[in-house]
């Protein structure tokens, strides 16, 4: 997580080094905020609260140093946004209405007690959003494009998922159809000016939360114009674990291709830069939108925060291109933060999640996160730099995997129940890519634990101070011991809920272990439980 200040100058579109994953001009734009309910800690009475902003882009990896995801999916990683839960307390478990992706179950029962409708019917805060809500928003089966979410002053929603042209909008209930005219169609540059009218137009008796969520990085990639011929010698990262069998890994990562045909790595190189591309219009959106809070007077009273939904991956272990996997690359995203009391040019190794966000927001408001069933912790502390803080030292991943019941007419070779086969038939998804995991960081130890819910239970650890770039997986190798601690912990963490999914973890003082929890009344051995249904 970096804390930074504003930059004075533009950013530099020439020189790609800064962000090896990233747009080149984020490090120096990208900023983040909080608000307040009863006052922020260190706010003097009678001033004004904090506004907050929320930045989201879609599929953005990391390599800057931020924080996890619960899910390394749109849907179930926006939920757990929105609502500060993982995904087995707000069973968003893909991007399907049957996996209860904006589905009228969550509708009812989630978005009532998202932090934002909160933020609206308890802080008094204004609420905006501009851009992608959920995967399914606007399904017929689901209310259409009719229906707001609670606790939304305003809101300008895109219709499904992520387009750059030829897309529909909700503006407070009401569908707007817009083209393929760059000068008023493209959706980046659209939110843009959606957000600075807000700006301009709201009311100032209040303050304000916005979240703006771009399409930009997602696919199809389709850059503005004037930035469609840049980075052109910019390829995707050959780092480590670029283009090598899967060794010892889950039955899917190990059917991947290796080598890569030359198509492959030619398309995910092209991927990559049209990635890139597609973030010089994010980089003008926190340019226009930073310059309009300063001229308005607004900016040293506002929070930014810069964030992703989850991963992405260019050839990592001869995985074309995609999310949906375990490792760092798709569970990792950027976090940036500005606002006040928030020293310039810090790094925080703290161990954060995006389920943190709004109990962050909420406390940044003035209201309690511990009244909430929220499974997240407030960064505010860390944020203001507190010394001698009590932090936890590991968060849960979980993933339900998807596949087809049908043969992909294009790759006729394959069995059913595989999905996301491109290029070359190199398949990223599957029914039993179910899985979940303990990442676990401490002083001494920086693991991770998963096991997946297949005939096997296969299972991979990963020691990322000797591995970062996880390629070998040493579950046969490692104490087994701290192996029935990681699977004890993996157990209990899946089946918390709000106060319990902050215990101790295995690395902590506090933590305890009783080998007897790890059998049932039969003597057997217990296995983590994986919900086939979600609802």
């Amino acid at each position: 997580m970096w804390l930074l200040p504003l930059a004075p100058t533009g950013p530099r579109r020439d020189n790609p080094r800064h962000l090896p994953s990233c747009s080149p001009a984020l490090l120096l734009l990208l900023l983040l905020l909080l608000g307040s309910c009863l006052g922020v800690s260190g706010v003097a009475a009678g001033s004004r609260r904090p506004n907050v902003v929320l930045l989201l882009t879609d599929d953005q990896d990391e390599v800057l140093g931020g924080m996890y995801v619960p899910s390394a999916l749109c849907c179930p990683s926006r939920a757990s946004i929105l609502t500060g839960k993982y995904p087995h307390n707000h069973h968003v478990v893909n991007n399907t209405l049957e996996g209860n992706c904006s589905s009228k179950s969550w509708q009812k029962i989630q978005e009532p007690n998202t932090f934002p409708a909160i933020l609206r019917s308890v802080c008094g805060y204004q609420t905006f959003f501009a851009g992608k809500y959920l995967n399914e928003y606007g399904a017929p089966d689901a209310g259409g494009l009719e229906h707001v979410p609670l606790g939304w002053s305003y809101w300008y929603a895109l219709e499904k998922n992520s387009k750059y042209y030829n897309y529909t909008l909700s503006i407070n209930g009401k569908a707007r159809k817009h083209g393929e005219n760059y000068s008023v169609d493209y959706l980046t540059d659209v939110l843009a000016n959606i957000s600075l009218g807000f700006l301009d137009y709201k009311s100032n008796s209040e303050p304000f939360f916005m979240m703006i969520s771009t399409p930009a990085p997602h696919s199809p990639w389709t850059a503005a114009p004037q930035y469609q011929k840049t980075f052109q010698n910019v390829f995707a990262p050959r780092n480590k674990n670029f283009n090598i069998h899967g060794t010892n890994k889950h039955w899917l990562i190990r059917q991947a291709k290796t080598p890569m045909t030359n198509s492959s790595i030619q398309f995910l190189d092209s991927a990559f830069r049209k990635r890139w591309q597609t973030l010089l219009s994010v980089d003008d959106l926190v340019e226009k939108l930073v310059k309009r809070l300063e001229f308005n007077g607004e900016l040293n009273n506002t929070y930014i925060f810069y964030t992703s939904d989850n991963g992405y991956h260019t050839g990592q272990f001869s995985l074309p291109i995609d999310k949906r996997q375990l490792y760092e690359f798709d569970i990792k995203v950027p976090l940036l933060v500005r606002g006040p009391g928030i020293k310039p040019n810090q790094t925080s190794k703290m161990l954060v999640a995006n389920i943190d966000l709004g109990p962050t927001i909420l406390d940044i408001a003035g209201y309690n996160p511990n009244k909430t069933q929220m499974d997240g912790m407030s960064l505010l502390p860390i944020l203001r730099g507190a010394s001698n803080l009590t932090w936890r030292s590991d968060v849960l991943v979980e993933y339900q995997g998807e596949g087809r019941n049908v043969t992909d007419p294009t790759c006729p070779s394959l069995s059913p129940g595989v999905s996301q086969c491109f290029p070359d038939c190199v398949c990223e998804d599957a029914y039993n890519n179910t899985y979940a995991c303990v990442r676990t960081m401490s002083t001494q130890w920086n693991l991770q634990y998963c096991e997946f819910d297949d005939q096997e239970v296969f299972v991979e650890v990963y020691n990322l101070t000797a591995d970062p770039d996880q390629i070998t997986n040493i579950a046969k190798s490692i104490d087994p011991e701290l192996l029935g601690k990681m699977n004890y912990r993996l157990m209990m963490l899946q089946s918390c809920s709000g106060p319990t999914c902050r215990t101790p973890g295995v690395f902590d003082p506090g933590y305890r272990f009783d080998p007897r929890l790890m059998f049932n009344n039969h003597g057997s051995v217990r296995t983590r439980r994986f919900s086939k249904h979600p609802l």
